[in-house]
């Protein structure tokens, strides 16, 4: 298994394995389906050219298995602050470590990154082997959003996590 750096060159699998991740588990994203297709490939073209304040990381096994996702605040205040996002490994390779070789390379990257000192990210309650990933990798739940998402009637609690890249406080 390959883990690196998505490019633009990467759209089109990047492009199918995130409607996948939406059919898969649309409880796991802010965006639905139907959003995504409407928006158009082209958001993720302009994410994947970001650089170093956004990028996506690939796990490859031949093809695209897996995706996670970084960006980090901008304002003076807040650029000490970094998140993970769209994580998702198609669900016949999950169970492989593919989930922790994005994560723990994403976090060598984000240590890499002057003046970053922590990364956050938000997981539904539900998904208790994301959770257990996450704490793992020295992730720790700081709180809990209830109700962070909805479709329809249902919604999905998110625990919010934090990770101190130089020092804890």
């Amino acid at each position: 298994m390959l883990v690196r750096k998505l490019t633009i060159d990467d759209l089109d699998a990047v492009w199918m394995l995130r409607l996948q991740a939406l059919t898969d588990n649309p409880e796991a994203f802010g965006s639905t389906y139907a959003e995504t297709l409407a928006r158009g490939k082209e958001v993720f073209r302009e994410r994947l050219a970001q650089g170093d304040n956004v990028f996506f990381l690939g796990a490859f096994d031949e093809t695209l298995i897996g995706i996670v996702g970084f960006f980090r605040e901008e304002g003076l205040k807040n650029r000490h602050k970094g998140y993970v996002v769209s994580m998702f490994v198609l669900p016949e390779k999950r169970g492989y470590g593919v989930g922790k070789a994005l994560m723990q390379e994403l976090i060598v990257q984000a240590r890499q990154i002057s003046g970053l000192e922590q990364l956050y990210l938000a997981v539904v309650t539900t998904n208790r082997a994301a959770i257990l990933l996450y704490q793992s990798l020295g992730f720790m739940v700081y709180g809990t959003e209830p109700r962070a998402l909805k479709a329809g009637e249902q919604y999905w609690d998110e625990d919010l996590m934090v990770l101190y890249l130089r020092q804890s406080p």
